[in-house]
């Protein structure tokens, strides 16, 4: 005799017995039109009203969970039917598996380890912001491309101030987005608000771009009454519903899982949106990494696994983490369309997301981007990272490859913007970011240093 196990949880309950109201069970409730009622196939027992209320509880047990059908595949199952068929004509040549024919060879041969040459990585400005010749991108207005200036020279402002707070013990902990200012605002303009963010902990810029204010980050660190939070998380911890922005956790690489599993409930609500989640290299070592991917990858979720390839994961350089060709790689082994681009390039980002949030939502698939950057500050203020890197190397991150004076140069060859209103915003965004952090009048500003 079958063991009954009912599920506890009310939103999964709830939200099955809404499917079954919207005729998403299938075979497994018979409509009766002309009555207007419904009845499982189970039992004959009956499961709502005329009005399409529930008279029974349900049974629930394994067999009860093969009643629901999953959303059919899309241009994936397409593109999935012609992969699963034989490489060759003839089927003397090739076996049925399950999972489809594979042609068979008498030649021993094991694929290599890596191919002969590295994935190519998307760019479109060179280090000195002028566009690459004859190079494809999504164009951007005046008011787009100066909005996500503005907004990164906002994250660079409050990353140092907040940064030297830390120091000064006015807060405990801080970790800076310095070097990987092009991915968190290019990235979040390519979005729209509908789309839900799951976060790693170096993407505030992401949250800035989205309405968070720089009182609101302030709150947040320091825990105060006004923190969403309530003081329940450490600093840098960030998380706003009004914004779609879930909370950050600390854990490694949670959040990709959860991120395939949110897609879906977008997918099985008909929503025209995506999950975007971001992860470090450093993450990518992590089992979630993987289990994340491969569900996205079956049940053809709508989301963008978001990877900063920024060289290190904390002390472990990336040479040491893996033997493959970077992230980008990986995507293939799960059935996930992949792209590698510089995350330098604010231009490059823009488009590459905004490409993939297509993808995403209009062929409902999950797609995979690795942007290559470079951590320029330290992990967090828990860390010296000069202890396992030369000082050189920072150096020239920060200066000949820096992104935020790569995209102003770009900007200001347009005509969209002068020495003036750089010297401007930076003297306000400075005020604003001193101010929301610990209220000082503004004539005190000199215990920070210029930025």
């Amino acid at each position: 005799m079958a063991n009954w196990v009912r599920i506890s949880s009310r939103s999964i309950g709830n939200h099955i017995r809404k499917r079954m109201n919207q005729g998403f069970i299938g075979s497994a409730v018979d409509i009766n039109k002309s009555s207007g009622s419904s009845s499982a196939l189970h039992g004959g027992r009956t499961v709502c009203d005329r009005n399409r209320r529930y008279l029974n509880s349900l049974p629930w047990n394994r067999a009860t969970l093969f009643w629901f059908q999953r959303f059919k595949s899309t241009v994936a199952e397409k593109q999935q039917d012609s992969f699963l068929s034989s490489d060759t004509d003839d089927d003397q040549l090739s076996l049925d598996f399950p999972g489809g024919k594979v042609s068979y060879t008498s030649d021993m041969n094991f694929i290599s380890e890596s191919s002969q040459t590295r994935v190519p990585c998307y760019r479109v400005l060179d280090d000195d912001g002028e566009l690459i010749k004859d190079t494809d991108f999504q164009q951007v207005s005046k008011e787009a491309a100066v909005k996500m200036y503005s907004k990164m020279v906002n994250l660079q402002i409050m990353d140092t101030i907040f940064y030297e707070a830390q120091r000064q013990g006015r807060i405990s902990f801080y970790l800076t987005s310095a070097g990987e200012e092009a991915i968190n605002i290019a990235s979040a303009a390519a979005l729209t608000e509908q789309d839900i963010i799951l976060p790693q902990y170096r993407e505030p810029g992401v949250l800035l771009w989205r309405g968070f204010t720089l009182q609101e980050f302030a709150d947040q660190c320091f825990g105060n009454k006004a923190d969403y939070g309530k003081g329940r998380q450490m600093p840098i911890h960030y998380g706003s519903k009004k914004h779609n922005f879930f909370t950050i956790s600390s854990p490694i690489a949670t959040q990709l899982p959860q991120a395939a599993g949110i897609a879906y409930s977008l997918k099985m609500d008909n929503k025209k949106a995506c999950v975007v989640s971001y992860i470090g290299d450093g993450g990518t070592s992590e089992g979630d990494f993987h289990a994340g991917l491969n569900f996205a990858a079956v049940m053809e979720a709508p989301v963008i696994f978001f990877c900063r390839n920024n060289g290190w994961a904390i002390s472990t350089n990336v040479w040491e983490q893996f033997r493959s060709d970077g992230i980008v790689v990986k995507g293939r082994a799960y059935g996930i369309r992949s792209i590698r681009v510089d995350g330098n390039d604010a231009l490059a980002v823009y488009t590459a997301v905004s490409a993939a949030r297509e993808m995403a939502v209009n062929e409902q698939r999950p797609i995979l981007i690795e942007a290559l950057t470079y951590r320029v500050g330290h992990h967090s203020t828990s860390d010296d990272s000069t202890k396992y890197r030369q000082s050189d190397e920072i150096v020239y991150w920060k200066n000949a490859r820096n992104p935020v004076n790569r995209f102003r140069n770009w900007v200001q060859s347009n005509g969209w913007w002068s020495d003036q209103q750089e010297t401007q915003l930076r003297s306000s965004v400075r005020k604003q970011v001193i101010i929301s952090l610990i209220g000082l009048d503004i004539h005190n500003l000199h215990f920070f240093s210029d930025t």
